[in-house]
C-alpha cells in the first residue's frame, strides 16, 4: 500500500541549554503521525508522540486517513503561519495576532482553515490548544463582524456559454480531449479533482446513455461510491457522443480516461491534474471571447446546478446528480435563479 506522506517542516519553540526561549529547533512533523522523526519539545519538556513502534502497514493506514488534498492545505497553512513567524506551540495572543494581521487581506473562510491547520498541529503534539481560546474565538467574531463572511464564488459556465465554447473547438487531440471533458464535466457536476480521477472502467455505456460511477469524492473520503446517470444529448453537444469519440480517438482501453496532449499534439500517457481543467476552462473561454477572470474549474459544477433549476428540473433531481446531501447545500448554487419571477417589485411598480 502505497502512502502519500507529506511531512511538515515547523519550528518548534524551546529553550536551548543556555536557557534562551529564542532557540528553536526545526523539527519535522507529520500531522498524522506518518513521519519517522516525529520528537518535538513543548515548554514543559520532551515530549515524544508515540509512533516508534509502529509497523509500516499500520504507518501507511494511518497516513491514509487523512486525503493528500487536506495534508497538503495543512502544509500550505502552517508554512504561512512559520512565515509569519509563529512557532508550535503558540501562545493564545500570537494567534490572535496572526488573525489580525491577516485581516482583510484574506477571506474569512481562509482564515477559518487556517485555525482548523493550527489547532490540529496543536493537538498532534498534545499542547495546549490555543484556538479553543475565547481570545482567538472573539477575534474571529471581530473579523467576521468587520469585514463579512460572503465568500466569492466561481461564475456558472452555464450551457449557452459552454455551447459557444464548444462550438470554436475543432478536430486536434486536446479539442477531442476538451470537448469530452468539458460536457462530461457538465453533465455529471463533477468537481475537477473527480473529474480527472476517472478512469474508464468507471464508464458503462448503456443504451440511454452512460453510467458513471463516482469512486470517491470530498464528501465521500471512505470510497462509498455513487453511480451518476448521463442520458443521450438532445443538442448538437452530447456528452455521450463526446466521450465515445475521445475514448475512441486515444484509444483508451484502461486506465485514466482524461490525458495530457502536449504542444505537438501527441497524447501522453499520464493522467491531468485538476488544475489543467481549470486551465482548460479559462483558456477555451478566453477563446470564445469571455473574460476568464470570474470563471474555475467550479464552474462547470456550478453551471449545471444553475441551468438544471433555470430549466425546471427538482431540487431531489439535481441532488441526485450533484451528490448534495440537502437542501440548504444545493442552494449556494441556485439561490438567485428565480429571484425575477413573480418579484413583489413587479406587482408595485
Amino acid at each position: 500500500m502505497q502512502s502519500d506522506n507529506i511531512a511538515f517542516g515547523f519550528r518548534f519553540a524551546s529553550p536551548d541549554e543556555s536557557g534562551r526561549s529564542d532557540h528553536y529547533n526545526f523539527i519535522k512533523f507529520a500531522i498524522n503521525c506518518t513521519s519517522s522523526e516525529l520528537p518535538v519539545r513543548t515548554p514543559s519538556g520532551p515530549r515524544e508522540i508515540a509512533s516508534q513502534g509502529l509497523s509500516e502497514a499500520a504507518r501507511d493506514l494511518i497516513s491514509n486517513s487523512i486525503a493528500a488534498s487536506t495534508k497538503r492545505a495543512y502544509a500550505a497553512d502552517l508554512n504561512h503561519y512559520e512565515a509569519w513567524g509563529g512557532t508550535i506551540p503558540s501562545a493564545t495572543e500570537t494567534v490572535a495576532a496572526y488573525l489580525a494581521d491577516c485581516a482583510g487581506q484574506y477571506a474569512v473562510a481562509t482564515l477559518q482553515r487556517r485555525l482548523a491547520s493550527l489547532s490540529k498541529a496543536h493537538e498532534a503534539i498534545g499542547a495546549e490548544n490555543p484556538i479553543k481560546s475565547e481570545i482567538v474565538r472573539s477575534t474571529m467574531r471581530g473579523i467576521r463582524r468587520t469585514y463579512g463572511v460572503a465568500q466569492r464564488q466561481a461564475q456558472a459556465l452555464l450551457r449557452d456559454d459552454l455551447f459557444a465554447v464548444l462550438d470554436r473547438l475543432g478536430d486536434r487531440p486536446k479539442d477531442v480531449r476538451d470537448r469530452a471533458m468539458l460536457l462530461l464535466g457538465f453533465a455529471t457536476a463533477m468537481r475537477r479533482s473527480e473529474l480527472v480521477a476517472l478512469d474508464i472502467v468507471d464508464i458503462e455505456f448503456i443504451a440511454k446513455g452512460a453510467l458513471v460511477t463516482l469512486r470517491r469524492s470530498k464528501t465521500d473520503q471512505e470510497a462509498r461510491g455513487r453511480k451518476i446517470a448521463v442520458p443521450l444529448g438532445r443538442t448538437r453537444h452530447c456528452p455521450i457522443a463526446a466521450l465515445k469519440d475521445w475514448v475512441e480517438f486515444a484509444q483508451i482501453n484502461e486506465g485514466p480516461i482524461f490525458l495530457a496532449v502536449n504542444k505537438h499534439g501527441h497524447i501522453l500517457n499520464e493522467r491531468i491534474s485538476g488544475e489543467a481543467v481549470s486551465n482548460v476552462i479559462k483558456t477555451r473561454l478566453d477563446d470564445a471571447g469571455y473574460d476568464p477572470a470570474a470563471f474555475s474549474g467550479h464552474s462547470l459544477r456550478s453551471g449545471f446546478a444553475t441551468a438544471a433549476a433555470m430549466a425546471g428540473a427538482s431540487t431531489y433531481k439535481i441532488r441526485q446528480t450533484t451528490g448534495h446531501r440537502s437542501e440548504a447545500s444545493l442552494a449556494r448554487y441556485v439561490r438567485n435563479v428565480d429571484l425575477f419571477d413573480d418579484a413583489a417589485a413587479a406587482r408595485v411598480l
